[in-house]
């Protein structure tokens, strides 16, 4: 073990985790369950209601990691806007309530083996890039609402707004889909 790594580690003492270290990975296996839940059910809405759950999960996570602004902006941005505008998707277009048939492509497996694969090495890069990083709870905030905002807004403002944009397009679009199936009639 590099030695670094070795005086982190025992100076966090693995085998004692604290409240907040236990209430984060029972947090974390609930979001793991309900996105599992999201991707697998055959049932359009089912499957938004789900992700409601595993975002706000997230959001709990990040609360847990003293990053209050950053939870904050998840439950009003993803679990407040895009579940909604998902949902309004689905009903402007007049997805099937029950059951989709057309939800299921037949390549369970292939997709299995894929996000397998994708997980680990995933898992690999995040445990390779932050091996000696630790986070301290109990210290001091490590960035406030005004340094991770203007962090954001400078220098990420264009994945904002293209984000934006592409919401924008798919709300119009299913409008757009949904006026021509009501003028076929």
């Amino acid at each position: 073990m590099i030695p670094a790594a070795q005086a982190a580690a025992e100076a966090h003492r693995f085998l004692s985790p604290s409240g907040v270290e236990i209430a984060f990975l029972l947090v974390g296996l609930v979001t793991l369950g309900a996105a599992v839940v999201t991707v697998t059910t055959r049932q359009l809405v089912h499957a938004a209601l789900w992700l409601v759950v595993a975002l706000g999960g997230l959001a709990v996570e990040y609360l847990l990691l003293t990053a209050e602004f950053i939870a904050w902006v998840q439950v009003l941005i993803y679990v407040g806007s895009v579940v909604v505008l998902l949902l309004f998707g689905l009903m402007l277009t007049k997805a099937p309530i029950g059951r989709s048939p057309d939800a299921d492509s037949g390549n369970r497996p292939l997709a299995l083996g894929v996000a397998l694969a994708a997980a680990v090495a995933l898992v690999w890069v995040v445990v390779d890039a932050f091996r000696t990083t630790w986070i301290d709870l109990d210290g001091a905030v490590q960035g406030s609402t005004e340094v991770t905002g203007a962090t954001l807004f400078k220098h990420w403002v264009l994945p904002f707004e293209a984000l934006s944009v592409l919401l924008l397009a798919a709300l119009v679009g299913a409008i757009v889909l949904s006026r021509k199936k009501e003028q076929e009639r």
